[in-house]
């Protein structure tokens, strides 16, 4: 008998009604034939409320204890479908991260799995029950609480998928799938029936919020076919998969836009080996994710000038791995920009197709939109904008490649 993993997220579980019609989904798939293991997020907005109330407590809560804290949102949501399901009749059994041996490492609030032992589930699974886990969390190898960080229901889900060699992993969530673009954003943003795993972690990464990109990572590492869709209706949302049909006949899947992102230089470095590692080990070792890196040596070689981009909310800790670096470099002068946006155009049919950034920059221009930065991948094309011109840039480039029409093309 197949499993399918069915993942419901925080807005689909908001109160009593919307825990039945989840339950009632779980109790339908398995009357159809299938097992089936539910992953369940915190319910609405649980966790930004326990978020509020650590903060009236203390200042600077420990990681630790936020884990211990964020970690009962889901158990709360947990139990409370398995209620549902035994009032449908059925048997159900909800279950923690730590007693599915979901481990991770010991990185609180943003831990990474490490192994799952599937063995437990499996026996559940064979006595006729429906398995509801939590999902965001698991436990260390010294069995604290750890949790997942952002999107990390997605990844508990991705990764019980994989791990139980499910048929498919269902998303459910309160859009009907991934669009071209943000409709709130770009009203003429279309669904996409099907995209890759690659066009999905770019669109993720750099911008789209359907899904977070360690769950597509996992999908891929271990072709998990995985389907978002609705919880309130039962349309077909979007495949994510490793080989959609016509995938390169599409040169631009969609087009994403990432505001609030901020770039920060170093003048003056010195121009040997090692300064640059030792930049960029700091802001590794606070966990900074970087992007577009961009390195100029001075005339006479003897200093470089070192740029890169964070996302807006890590400012605060790439200032401080700012000032330490010129504490190490005396003269070396750090600026900070005002805040950004980063457009982007993914597709995987770039590989094969010219003048897809001929196209973007025209349509940039022709909005009278300035580019501050450019950077490429072989399948995408990213600029760097005012934060201003961000949503016109994103709609200039939707509209150049006939996205609202499906087309994606260049000519």
């Amino acid at each position: 008998m197949s499993i399918l993993v069915q993942k419901f997220g925080g807005t689909s579980l908001a109160d009593a009604h919307r825990i039945h019609l989840a339950a009632r989904r779980a109790v339908r798939a398995k009357l159809d034939g299938r097992q089936i293991v539910m992953v369940a997020s915190a319910m609405g907005h649980t966790t930004d409320r326990l978020v509020e109330l650590a903060a009236r407590v203390t200042r600077r809560p420990a990681r630790r204890e936020m884990d211990m804290l964020l970690s009962t949102g889901e158990q709360v949501s947990v139990a409370l479908l398995a209620m549902a399901i035994h009032e449908a009749g059925q048997q159900a059994i909800s279950l923690t991260g730590a007693q599915i041996g979901m481990l991770t490492d010991s990185a609180h609030t943003a831990a990474r799995i490490q192994s799952i032992d599937g063995a437990k589930i499996r026996s559940h699974l064979e006595l006729g029950r429906i398995v509801i886990v939590a999902g965001f969390q698991g436990v260390d190898p010294d069995f604290n609480i750890t949790t997942l960080g952002r999107g990390g229901s997605d990844t508990t889900a991705v990764a019980l998928a994989a791990a139980l060699r499910a048929e498919m992993c269902e998303i459910y969530t309160d859009v009907d799938g991934v669009y071209t673009s943000d409709p709130r954003v770009v009203p003429l943003a279309r669904r996409i029936e099907a995209i890759s795993y690659d066009e999905m972690l770019e669109m993720a990464s750099l911008g789209a919020g359907v899904m977070h990109s360690r769950s597509i990572e996992l999908g891929k590492k271990f072709d998990v076919p995985i389907h978002v869709r609705s919880s309130f209706t039962d349309t077909p949302g979007t495949m994510i998969m490793s080989q959609p049909p016509g995938m390169e006949e599409v040169v631009v899947r969609g087009a994403t836009l990432k505001p609030n992102v901020a770039r920060v230089t170093f003048h003056g470095l010195p121009n040997q080996p090692g300064v640059s590692a030792d930049v960029f080990s700091e802001l590794s070792a606070r966990r900074i994710n970087i992007d577009d890196i961009i390195q100029n040596v001075s005339t006479d070689g003897r200093r470089v000038t070192v740029a890169f981009t964070v996302s807006g909310d890590e400012r605060g800790e790439a200032e401080a791995v700012a000032a330490l670096i010129g504490q190490r470099h005396p003269g070396v002068e750090v600026s900070l920009s005002e805040t950004l946006s980063r457009v982007s155009v993914v597709g995987v049919g770039m590989r094969s197709h010219s003048g897809v950034a001929a196209r973007l920059f025209k349509a940039l221009a022709d909005a009278r939109i300035n580019v501050e930065n450019i950077s490429t991948s072989e399948i995408v094309i990213s600029v760097l904008t005012a934060a201003a011109d961000g949503e016109r840039a994103v709609q200039a480039a939707h509209a150049a490649f006939g996205l609202a029409e499906g087309a994606g093309q260049t000519s």
